[in-house]
């Protein structure tokens, strides 16, 4: 069995168990890479090799061998055809895509399948301004182990930047807690840094305000930073367990 495969449809759940009606626990999106550990007609379990998570999707749609030359950099790129009709399909931020031909604008990355050059970067791009991703989900639907423009999650949230950034990092919470260094604990905040409670974590864009997907909103907004603090004390009996930076 080889090693690596590239995930080949917009986007996927990634399930607890070997069924549907299981947990899902993470997202697979197009041209991502994994590993299987173990197949059968309708499942197989996989490791993602950007982050070690394992978790099982269905059988189909990957490819064994895949050279993709451009990465999605919107919250979701529309498909078009060739006569440039769009489509109601979209791929996701962070999307790794080929090129097969090109014309002034678009780009096609499967037969029949084009994309606007103004939703992609190079696949080697980096984007250091952090705040500019993480803006991009703005007002996006809180989802469990959602990773897209249909839904994320606050751990989610972050490790895109990463991912996007071809950056390791942990895909949970308690998992990104163990991997962050830690900073002293204070009442005072600056741009970039990580703020992380058991379950949960926001990012400071500036000295005054953060930014997360927050369940109890329902999306990703923009809060105050001490006022989300004291308001997840107060209603999770959350205190704030580490604070970090993020790296780029």
């Amino acid at each position: 069995m080889k090693n690596n495969y590239f995930f080949k449809k917009q986007f996927s759940n990634i399930y607890k168990k070997a069924s549907k009606n299981s947990e899902v626990t993470s997202q697979i999106i197009y041209g991502e890479k994994f590993k299987i550990l173990s197949k059968n007609k309708e499942w197989i379990k996989i490791k993602t090799l950007f982050d070690n998570y394992i978790g099982y999707i269905e059988n189909k749609a990957y490819v064994d061998k895949y050279f993709p030359k451009y990465k999605v950099y919107s919250l979701k790129a529309r498909i078009s055809n060739k006569f440039n009709k769009k489509t109601k399909n979209f791929l996701p931020f962070g999307s790794k895509v080929d090129l097969i031909n090109e014309n002034k604008n678009h780009i096609e990355f499967e037969k029949n399948k084009w994309l606007k050059k103004s939703d992609l970067k190079k696949i080697n791009h980096k984007e250091n301004n952090f705040n500019k991703i993480f803006k991009l989900f703005l007002k996006t639907k809180y989802v469990w182990g959602g990773k897209t423009y249909k839904g994320i999650d606050c751990s989610a949230l972050l490790q895109m930047f990463n991912y996007y950034n071809m950056s390791y990092y942990p895909r949970d919470t308690k998992d990104q807690i163990k991997y962050s260094n830690k900073k002293i604990i204070k009442k005072v905040f600056k741009k970039g840094d990580i703020i992380f409670w058991k379950g949960h974590v926001a990012m400071c864009i500036n000295s005054k305000k953060l930014i997360h997907a927050y369940g109890p909103e329902k999306k990703v907004l923009i809060m105050p930073i001490l006022q989300t603090i004291k308001r997840i004390d107060e209603t999770a009996k959350l205190k704030v367990k580490k604070v970090s930076s993020i790296k780029y």
